[in-house]
């Protein structure tokens, strides 16, 4: 994945931005406008949804990005909406890397007492959130890689939930081996399943936890390290049966809890970089309904000197999308990690209203119980969009179905922006057709 790195290219794309407001009586300062190289027509901004129609206003999908959920390949239509569409998230597959990396290195490090039952074989079980969602499907795979339990299938490593597999011998992974010190370890990937409940909500924290019974029951003292897509599965898993037994669990997302939980035994941890993924989520409306370009304020300074360094994100000009990069947190850096709402220092001046005036923006989480989304990142979002000058509504839905959310988007023609986070993430159109009737 490439960093946006060429300036030609931002200004090619900034070039591109079409116009998003339509009413006189709010305009921002054309010399930014002017500087950035947009058009004169891109300078104007709309009031409480003005004249714009509601298929060129700026839209942002944030957290899951619009793509097939059987393949992975992104959806480039939604990704295309308009001129002023982009994806905000953070990059997979190094989270990935590092979340394996992070497992590998503890058991190297505690490899004299990780083994509970002495037997060679370091077992371990999985917690997988959504198998077709991109970012469970690297964190699943980046595990496997890691450890040396990936099975290679079209040349990616099969992210399938393996059921039980105390013998080794499912074809869906294999058993990898360690040696430290002079001695060969086995490390066997014990069980792994999706974590839907009844009602079809994955990424489900209650149904980790039950399974996480299930699996002790079935393997006890195998159980040497418990793996998960993310906090919310892990701390649910950690809170039933793994902080009792002293089995180290890792987790995704750096969730309060979850980082608090690191001083009584929880392995460790990946930030997302949350703080700068929620800031460019509304950032980039802000740039879009300011009519400047659209690097302003991440890769170049804006008019109060909020900007971002190239080490915590990456922007892909060819998927349209930006991308946070993660942290590894451990043991050793944990207490830096310990308020996961605050707003990123380098971005956290306020904006000028007169040159930034307020506008209105429909947001929706896609379930209101997700732990990462609720506990984290919509406060995040709720400091930004005071410093951007942004009215959000925010929408929760029920992790369910899609109907709950859009059916919540009667009159899209009172915003002036919209940020959506789908429920899966084939289901871009279902949000697009709205917003071209």
């Amino acid at each position: 994945m490439k960093k946006a790195l060429a300036l030609s290219m931002a200004a090619a794309m900034a070039l591109s931005l079409a116009a998003c407001g339509g009413s006189t009586s709010s305009s921002t300062a054309s010399t930014d406008s002017a500087a950035a190289g947009t058009s004169e027509a891109a300078s104007e901004a709309s009031t409480e949804g003005g004249t714009v129609a509601n298929k060129d206003k700026p839209l942002v999908w944030f957290n899951r990005q619009p793509s097939n959920s059987s393949t992975g390949e992104l959806d480039m239509t939604a990704l295309n909406f308009n001129a002023n569409t982009y994806y905000v998230g953070f990059d997979a597959n190094q989270g990935a890397e590092l979340q394996g990396t992070m497992v590998l290195d503890y058991i190297k490090a505690h490899i004299d007492t990780i083994d509970r039952n002495g037997d060679g074989v370091i077992g371990y079980v999985l917690a997988i959130g959504d198998i077709g969602h991109n970012d469970s499907i690297a964190r699943t795979r980046g595990v496997r890689a890691a450890l040396g339990t990936g099975v290679e299938v079209d040349g990616a490593i099969n992210s399938d939930p393996v059921g039980t597999n105390a013998d080794g011998k499912q074809s869906a992974v294999q058993d990898g081996t360690l040696e430290v010190n002079g001695k060969t370890y086995t490390i066997r990937e014990l069980a792994s399943q999706e974590m839907k409940n009844s009602a079809g909500a994955t990424w489900d924290a209650a149904t980790a936890g039950n399974a996480i019974g299930t699996w002790a029951s079935s393997f006890g003292d195998q159980i040497d390290v418990v793996v998960s897509n993310n906090d919310g599965m892990g701390m649910s898993m950690f809170n039933a049966w793994s902080k009792e037994n002293q089995v180290p669990t890792f987790g995704y997302d750096a969730n309060a809890d979850a980082v608090a939980a690191i001083a009584e035994g929880y392995g460790g941890t990946i930030s997302q970089h949350a703080d700068v993924q929620a800031y460019l989520t509304l950032r980039v409306i802000r740039n879009a309904l300011d009519g400047v370009d659209i690097d302003t304020g991440i890769g170049t300074p804006d008019d109060v000197g909020n900007v971002l360094s190239d080490d915590v994100y990456v922007y892909n000009a060819d998927e349209r999308s930006y991308y946070a990069l993660n942290v590894a947190v451990t043991a050793d850096n944990y207490q830096d990690f310990t308020d996961s709402t605050k707003v990123y220092a380098p971005v956290s001046t306020q904006l000028d209203a007169t040159a930034h005036p307020t506008k209105s923006v429909w947001l929706n989480i896609y379930n209101a119980a997700d732990n990462f989304l609720s506990a984290t990142y919509q406060p995040l979002l709720q400091n930004y969009d005071d410093l951007l000058n942004l009215k959000v509504e925010y929408i929760g839905g029920d992790g369910q179905t899609e109907a709950n959310i859009t059916n919540r988007l009667s009159n899209p023609s009172q915003y002036d922006a919209f940020a959506i986070n789908m429920v899966k993430t084939d289901n871009a159109a279902s949000y697009t057709a709205l917003l071209s009737q």
